[in-house]
């Protein structure tokens, strides 16, 4: 407002008068038309820690808005499976969530407070869809016999004519559980009221942990279920001897026989993975911590890394293959377990993993988890070979359609910002319908790699709801442009009520879009562009 230096008066009731009006006009709901931000390229932008634009301060995110990695920043997201179905991936993760001491400061995470599995998904690796979390076990989960849901894996198969999917889960370390739902997101819920696993099941009472399940859907209709993990001993560090393999049931909620013991595992720890590529099974796994410093060279792989064996059958025997993934202590600073899946999307192959970035990120060092994807590197027999942990992460996969009714908890990232179950289904299962809520002034989310074409878009139709003033402004490229579009919100109701915002000037070509917003109280539903 360097025109108000220009006023030459004394009279300081003109001077209130003056600036009284200048507040009005800036509150209106008309997009702001003044000075506009100068920043060179999204990189430096990314670089920000917040700016005073449209009176709103832009809350920074935990990630720069040139990175990818860790896929979501709402919420921890640990043990990452991967699900494609319908040019759809669906990552499923467990459930880290805070602890706390007595005087309020977080806890180190010990897993045992976790009783839900996180669900995100996407078309494209980069804008991710929040379908909440599953109610997986404890008191009000699907599962209410078990204490805990860790490191999930996820199948689907049509059974009489339908689609059906299957979520296994770990019971901390004493069994798997399954659950089941006609929808990738739920409503889960447990078919055999107890585990499809326990220590009771055939050579699995002397496994040290009966956990982290993987599935192969083979090509023959065939499904089979790895699991398994743990040192008995320091004795047995080399060849722990806790892995198993066990063909499951046309059901897939039984086992067809007893399970077998992946033998010769060397330095085995934890996380079964298995995939089938060019024809060969790969069996793959997290190396334990007692693998001898110094003993990388011979035997290709190091401490907490992934490491993969390869077999002509999917009961094996396997042998040793390679090493795929270092611990991400070696790409990000801060180490622990490590958890992966292979998989591949769009006809190339990627690895889901997680790490601590997120944790460190808001300046704690509690060992809480968050979900990273990166490419998985093939050799020319196409042999899984050594991967690189990264913050950019995967490109996007292709651009993102606007033309449609999008969720508004799809994003590739946001700020202060938080997600919500709507509907009673959602309420009752913990996944499904989701809002955006938490809403607060200067926090924001994001689309990328949005593609408005030629003809571009001329409005954006936003449904919300909620009891709460407040705005919402469009911005484009960075959360720190100026905005092309602002809708004022004067919101109190229980269902989505659909707001109008029209664009001074037609959106085209393809751009990252930012929605930030102003005010509290109301929750956001979906946003959709119209031409």
């Amino acid at each position: 407002m360097h025109w108000f230096k220009s006023i030459k008066t004394g009279n300081p009731l003109i001077h209130l008068i003056i600036m009284a009006l200048a507040l009005l006009l800036l509150g209106g709901c008309g997009y702001y038309e003044g000075e506009r931000p100068s920043y060179a390229n999204a990189e430096m932008a990314g670089k920000i820690s917040m700016e005073v634009l449209d009176r709103v301060e832009i809350m920074k995110s935990y990630k720069k808005i040139t990175e990818h990695n860790p896929i979501m920043v709402q919420r921890f997201g640990a043990d990452p499976y991967a699900l494609v179905y319908k040019d759809r991936v669906y990552i499923y993760m467990t459930g880290d969530k805070f602890s706390y001491n007595a005087d309020g400061t977080v806890k180190e995470n010990t897993y045992g407070n976790i009783n839900t599995i996180n669900v995100v998904s996407s078309d494209d690796l980069v804008n991710w869809t929040d379908h909440g979390t599953v109610y997986a076990a404890g008191t009000n989960g699907a599962a209410s016999w078990g204490a805990n849901s860790w490191a999930p894996a996820a199948a689907y198969k049509t059974i009489d004519g339908k689609d059906k999917f299957f979520l296994y889960f770990a019971n901390n370390g004493n069994g798997i559980a399954v659950l089941t739902a006609d929808s990738p997101v739920g409503p889960f819920t447990d078919p055999l009221n107890g585990p499809l696993i326990s220590r009771d099941t055939p050579t699995c009472a002397e496994v040290t942990w009966l956990f982290d399940p993987a599935v192969l859907m083979d090509d023959d209709g065939e499904a089979y279920i790895y699991f398994g993990g743990g040192v008995p001993c320091k004795e047995k560090a080399s060849n722990p001897g806790t892995a198993r393999v066990v063909k499951l049931g046309k059901d897939m909620i039984s086992i067809d026989g007893d399970p077998k013991p992946i033998e010769n595992v060397p330095y085995l720890f934890e996380d079964s993975g298995i995939n089938k590529i060019g024809g060969v099974y790969y069996y793959s796994y997290c190396s334990n911590f007692d693998v001898p410093a110094g003993a990388e060279s011979e035997l290709g792989f190091s401490q907490g890394e992934i490491v993969t064996m390869k077999s002509d059958s999917p009961m094996g025997p396997f042998e040793p293959a390679h090493a795929v993934l270092k611990n991400p202590q070696v790409f990000f600073g801060q180490g622990g377990n490590n958890h992966h899946c292979m998989f591949e999307f769009d006809g190339k192959w990627y690895i889901t993993y997680h790490s601590r970035i997120l944790e460190k990120e808001m300046g704690i060092l509690q060992g809480y988890r968050s979900t990273n994807i990166d490419s998985l590197m093939l050799g020319g027999d196409l042999e899984p070979t050594a991967s690189i942990g990264t913050r950019h992460g995967v490109d996007q996969t292709k651009a993102f359609d606007p033309y449609k009714e999008i969720p508004a908890v799809t994003m590739s990232n946001c700020a202060d910002i938080k997600t919500t179950q709507y509907g009673d289904v959602a309420k009752k299962y913990g996944s499904g319908e989701m809002i955006l809520t938490g809403i607060q002034d200067g926090s924001w989310t994001s689309l990328s790699g949005v593609e408005f074409g030629n003809s571009g878009a001329a409005a954006l139709d936003i449904k919300a709801l909620g009891n709460g003033t407040g705005k919402i402004y469009v911005k484009l490229d960075t959360p720190a442009s100026y905005a092309i579009g602002t809708i004022c919100v004067d919101l109190n109701t229980k269902e989505p009520e659909t707001m109008h915002m029209t664009f001074d000037d037609t959106i085209k070509g393809k751009h990252d879009v930012f929605f930030v917003f102003e005010g509290e109280g109301y929750q956001v539903y979906s946003w959709e562009f119209t031409r």
